[in-house]
């Protein structure tokens, strides 16, 4: 028996659960990609899979809707593929565990993807529907939305006609997204200076968990502890206080998501031992003090190694990773002064790995200024130059800009007013969108963006409101009803 049986909309839910069965990481879409071409095949629909495995299905109207507007609905197929530390989990095999607690549905130890595969679900569940009012229907789902947006890059305009798009990739119900900021990817690359381990060194394992993380452009504002940024400060007061090396460093898995671990692998000598232990009790309960109301989890773990390491960083570059962690921007940069609330610019220290004879240090920074991620960038790229690295800029995406005189916008409101009496929230995200790729890349294109209520995406525990997809779906097949 499925989990999400008899939950209403039914067909929804009934590809959602669909979905969660098949691999789907971002850049490792081809499983979910061939899927939704096999459903749009089984259809008798147009369907269209490109060399970036985006999937379009084309849909003729219903009876009495054909002179109406071409309609493009909108998600992406890919999802950021987290998990709890421990939890033994292969997101390139393995289905997602589906719970059900009251009105959420949830994956307690893994990311749940309802990001964005909801998204995906309600157009299937279109596509196949033979009851359902709506104009001709364009269903483009995207790959590698999450980890550059490379699939929205590749599409190639002559394949869509649509003019009006509504996308369905926003986690607040009752509210439509009408503008976001833009985006890129840096790295920074330190070279790794070696010097061999000395007799006395006594190697320990440090790490950071027990952090809540979470999504790097919807929930940047909370205030949630980096451990990225945690790490450098840890080493930082570490290294002042004890003759301190270092032969690993690691943290985060994906540049859009807070980091939530981080791991160090550091030798001292062995008269150092006791300070050591000492100074990291110290630090946990300053931490624990300071994110007692965002991260009051938080947890340092110390542990000796039996196996020692042959070599280590040299000084300077030990001094070079712990200066790169603590002055790396980090969190949100500047807040809008035009819209109450909106965060305008940040920087997300996501991923750092030691590979070979590197480290690398990888960010997301997000604006909705151009020159403002421009100036971040350029932050970044001084600091790498300034500590004898490489800088390196990547998956760089445009911001969707407000449109005064939006069609779509307007029968969103009066189908959200007449249905529940009261005004929908019109409001602008800090999170990229791909509307903002589009905009570029079609030009004269009307788009919305909305969706039912999710938490903690981008995080193990991630969670959908069953009840909110309801009635986000019912909004969906009204808007579209009253399209014109």
């Amino acid at each position: 028996m499925r989990v999400l049986e008899g939950i209403k909309p039914e067909r929804v839910f009934y590809y959602f659960e669909e979905i969660t069965q098949i691999p789907r990481c971002s850049m490792e879409e081809k499983k979910i990609s061939d899927y939704l071409v096999e459903i749009g095949k089984k259809l008798r629909l147009d369907t269209i899979q490109d060399e970036a495995l985006n999937v379009i299905i084309r849909k003729p109207a219903y009876k009495g809707y054909e002179n109406r507007p071409t309609i493009i609905l909108q998600g992406h197929m890919d999802m950021v593929c987290e998990k709890s530390e421990g939890f033994c989990h292969d997101f390139s095999k393995d289905p997602i565990k589906l719970n059900i607690e009251g009105d959420f549905l949830i994956a307690k130890e893994t990311t749940l993807g309802a990001d964005n595969g909801i998204a995906v679900a309600m157009c299937l569940a279109l596509l196949e529907s033979n009851d359902i009012p709506h104009p001709p229907l364009e269903v483009l789902i995207t790959t590698n939305e999450e980890s550059g947006m490379s699939g929205a890059e590749a599409l190639n305009p002559n394949n869509l006609q649509g003019k009006i798009l509504i996308n369905i990739d926003s986690e607040e119900e009752g509210t439509i997204l009408v503008s976001c900021a833009g985006g890129e990817r840096n790295m920074v690359t330190i070279p790794i200076e070696w010097r061999d381990s000395k007799d006395e060194d006594v190697f320990y394992s440090l790490k950071v968990t027990g952090l809540k993380g979470g999504h790097s452009g919807m929930e940047i504002h909370k205030g949630r502890g980096n451990s990225n940024k945690i790490m450098g400060r840890i080493l930082d007061s570490l290294n002042r206080k004890i003759s301190l090396s270092l032969s690993f460093i690691e943290g985060g898995s994906k540049t859009n998501a807070i980091p939530r671990y981080a791991k160090a692998i550091l030798a001292v000598n062995k008269d150092d031992i006791d300070q050591l232990n000492s100074r990291v009790d110290e630090i946990e309960e300053e931490l624990k003090n300071e994110l007692s109301t965002t991260d009051g989890d938080i947890t340092l773990v110390i542990e000796k190694l039996e196996e020692r390491m042959d070599k280590v960083f040299n000084d300077n570059t030990r001094d070079k990773i712990i200066t790169a962690l603590m002055l790396m921007p980090n969190g949100v940069q500047t807040m809008s002064m035009d819209i109450e609330g909106l965060v305008e610019s940040s920087n997300n220290l996501g991923v750092v790995k030691t590979i070979d004879d590197k480290v690398t240090l990888e960010c997301a920074m997000r604006s909705s200024v151009g020159s403002l991620k421009n100036y971040i960038a350029n932050e970044v790229r001084i600091l790498a130059e300034a500590l004898g690295g490489t800088w390196e800029s990547y998956a760089s995406y445009p911001a969707w800009e407000y449109d005064k005189d939006s069609y779509i916008r307007e029968v969103f409101k009066k189908a959200y007013k007449d249905m529940y009496g009261k005004e929908v929230n019109v409001a602008a995200i800090h999170a990229g969108l791909e509307c903002g790729l589009f905009k570029e890349k079609f030009g004269d294109m009307d788009m919305v963006s909305f969706g039912p209520n999710m938490y903690g995406v981008h995080a193990p525990g991630e969670k959908l409101s069953l009840s909110s997809t309801e009635r986000t779906w019912n909004l969906l097949l009204q808007v579209l009803k009253e399209i014109e």
